[in-house]
């Protein structure tokens, strides 16, 4: 069974790709647009701020518009002049061009798999019945002309005879939702709009709830929303008749709100947050005409979720007093937590289940690798299932009747590869290898322990090509996020393997914030702790420093989302460390991120400035856009952001940039590229993603001091 929980966390997974070669670098005269400051002063505490820049939060006004094209044009400007620039984006759109399938899953007569050709800038999805050839389902690369609208949740009635899916148009958050009739394929009424943070969860054959916010007054893209609420949509109606289920009242008020059904249809779940971190939890038996909803947890101290049921017992997922996550049992007349039984006990490892053909399949986090177990509904452990090596593995959910499961695997240096299983004996043969010209035998991945500032260990995973010479010039992207109980466990992107091709080191430490050692390990990077994430990263930079395995003038520091507050903060706070900074869709002003959107939800990671004096001085003591200094030569920065980011605004990457470019000492650049119609990042086209990258490997490479590339691909693309 899957969750139809939406909550959004902060996550923008990009990755930098770079060479070996110690040359002279050539010099590009950058003159940068005149940034007027219009100072708006707050005072917060008793203590006076001064914004010089409130004025780009503006998004609507001509005044910022204008702004964001001239800074286009002095940054494309710039990265035209590199001469390699053509070169990656060959080499990328090589490399790219492989066929990528997903998981299948089985829906009334029809088996459904998403498929990417090659370089398709929307991943396509097919279906199939019994032997036949696959036929198209839905396409995205149709739904614009420009392939900036992307497929977001797709889901099924009961009897898979129906089908709803939302998009997003953009990058956008908000969403519409579309109902077809799924034999034929045509639209079956008016299309759902305003959604925003939201499953879609089927009640039998007859309707789906689904989740929004009243649309803001202003701008739909900054304005603060922070009622959420759950809806159900009866199929053959309009959605002006949709009713509030939760979430309508003062009583009920939270930031997010969701709600999804157990496989048998008999319960309605519904999880109720303030931020990112924590839920209440509610159940009502849809079985019983008129009955009431059941309160399981009144508080938001845990996360917990129902993950199945069998009759009235279900079966919970929790980190109450469980912080690397356990399975608990309840009768659903007595779900209170005082009446819960341990299922799967919490162990030293986190636990990720899924439910898929009558087992549980438990998988563990062990130092960030994949391990998983398998078990009966009666508790028993039926065995371990042996991966395909050490690497990260997904999937095994599926419905309780099903007689074959699938799973993917992969690694830093292992494209991602699918495999059927037979949950009877735990056999599985390989279902679908990618070929990609690219061989995983002549790269290495290590893992390291170092230690942070405080003492406290801190797990890295190092990848490059075998042999290579750890002479203290290999050219290394360190990536890192550190934050909202996120993992960063091990997978493959083609712009590593650009980067490993032309002997570049990839690190990826696992800082504290994030939940590779569970709700302690999240904990211990947030609010008046959140600069232990800082200092871990720093310290694994020092780490590949100390090792030989890079130097200052051959590191750069890359991160997207609450990433780019990571490499914000660290190159703020130690502009000698690295040579390049890659700050991505960051949220950078934290005296004001809680003012914009949902932004308010991340205050358990964060604190806000309001909170009270002490969080206050503490966030500001770190805050990127406040801790840019006049007369300090900060590193060769490209921040990166979407005019259409309505998760972090890009106000935030707008005024980082203006501090940078108004205080910056010496000859390193300070650019900002804003990508137009594009969001955080989710959906975005491939055609667009490849030009930024290459965008971005240009500006990490030339500022290293390369003006050619080391290996030079033998492109089959004519520049």
């Amino acid at each position: 069974m899957y969750k139809q929980i939406i909550i959004p966390i902060l996550f923008a997974s990009l990755v930098f790709t770079s060479c070996k070669e110690e040359v002279k670098q050539r010099n590009i005269n950058v003159n940068y647009p005149e940034t007027t400051k219009k100072p708006v002063i707050d005072t917060i505490f008793g203590t006076t701020v001064t914004d010089n820049y409130r004025w780009l939060e503006d998004d609507k006004s001509e005044e910022t518009e204008t702004w964001v094209k001239a800074e286009n044009e002095v940054t494309f400007d710039y990265l035209s002049k590199i001469p390699y620039r053509e070169q990656l984006k060959n080499r990328l759109t090589e490399l790219w061009n492989y066929e990528k399938v997903g998981r299948p899953f089985i829906e009334g007569d029809y088996t459904y798999f998403y498929k990417n050709d090659g370089l398709q800038n929307q991943y396509v999805v097919y279906r199939k019945k019994d032997n036949t050839e696959p036929e198209v389902f839905l396409d995205p690369n149709t739904f614009s002309d420009d392939a900036t609208t992307s497929l977001g949740s797709l889901s099924f009635s009961e009897n898979g005879k129906t089908a709803a899916y939302s998009i997003s148009e953009g990058g956008s958050d908000w969403r519409k939702i579309i109902v077809l009739d799924a034999q034929s394929k045509t639209v079956k009424e008016d299309t759902l709009v305003d959604v925003k943070f939201s499953g879609i969860s089927w009640y039998k054959n007859e309707g789906f709830y689904y989740s929004s916010y009243d649309k803001p007054k202003g701008s739909e893209l900054s304005a603060k929303t922070d009622q959420h609420k759950l809806y159900y949509h009866k199929l053959g109606t309009s959605q002006k008749e949709d009713k509030v289920i939760f979430g309508g009242i003062p009583s009920e008020k939270h930031r997010y709100v969701g709600g999804y059904l157990t496989d048998d249809n008999r319960y309605l779940i519904i999880t109720a947050s303030v931020s990112t971190s924590g839920n209440k939890l509610y159940i009502k038996d849809l079985s019983k005409e008129n009955s009431p909803l059941i309160t399981i947890l009144d508080d938001v101290k845990s996360d917990s979720y129902v993950i199945d049921n069998r009759g009235s017992k279900l079966y919970l997922v929790t980190n109450l007093n469980a912080p690397n996550q356990k399975i608990v049992t309840v009768d659903a007349a007595n779900p209170t937590k005082e009446n819960w039984k341990d299922f799967i006990p919490e162990t030293e490892n986190v636990l990720s289940p899924s439910t898929g053909a009558g087992y549980f399949f438990a998988e563990y986090m062990v130092d960030a690798v994949s391990k998983v177990l398998q078990y009966d509904f009666d508790g028993n452990l039926i065995r371990e299932v042996k991966l395909p090596g050490v690497g990260s593995a997904n999937g095994f959910g599926g419905k309780t009747d099903a007689t074959e499961l699938y799973f993917s695997f992969t690694n830093y240096s292992t494209p991602g590869s699918l495999y059927k299983l037979n949950p009877k004996d735990g056999s599985y043969i390989s279902y679908w290898k990618p070929s990609i010209a690219f061989n995983a035998d002549d790269y290495e991945s290590k893992q390291v322990f170092y230690n942070s500032k405080d003492g406290t260990k801190i797990p890295m995973i190092i990848t490059h090509k075998k042999g290579i010479e750890l002479n203290g010039k290999n050219p290394t992207i360190l990536y890192g996020y550190g934050g909202f109980n996120v993992s960063l466990t091990p997978s493959f992107r083609i712009t590593n393997a650009v980067w490993m091709e032309q002997g570049g080191v990839y690190a990826v430490p696992n800082l504290r914030g994030g939940g590779e050692y569970g709700k302690k390990w999240h904990d211990a990077g947030t609010q008046l702790k959140k600069q232990n994430v800082f200092d871990d990263f720093i310290a694994a930079a020092e780490y590949l420093i100390e090792n030989n395995y890079t130097s200052s003038n051959y590191l750069a520091i890359s991160g997207g989302s609450n990433g780019g507050l990571l490499v914000g903060a660290t190159m703020t706070q130690r502009p000698d460390l690295m040579k390049v900074a890659l700050p991505a869709v960051g949220v950078l002003d934290m005296l004001r991120y809680h003012t914009f959107t949902a932004g308010a939800g991340w205050a358990y990671d964060y604190g806000t400035a309001d909170d009270s004096k002490e969080m206050f001085i503490y966030l500001k003591g770190y805050s990127p856009v406040h801790n840019v200094k006049e007369g300090v030569q900060y590193p060769a920065t490209l921040v990166t952001t979407g005019d259409h980011d309505d998760r972090v605004v890009p106000a935030h990457s707008f005024k980082f940039a203006a501090e940078l470019q108004d205080k910056q000492s010496g000859n390193n650049p300070t650019l900002i590229r804003i990508e137009t119609n594009a969001g955080h990042g989710a959906g975005t086209p491939v055609s667009k993603t490849i030009e930024q990258y290459s965008d971005i490997f240009g500006f990490t490479l030339y500022n290293m001091g390369y003006n050619q590339l080391p290996n030079p691909p033998k492109s089959k693309i004519k520049s």
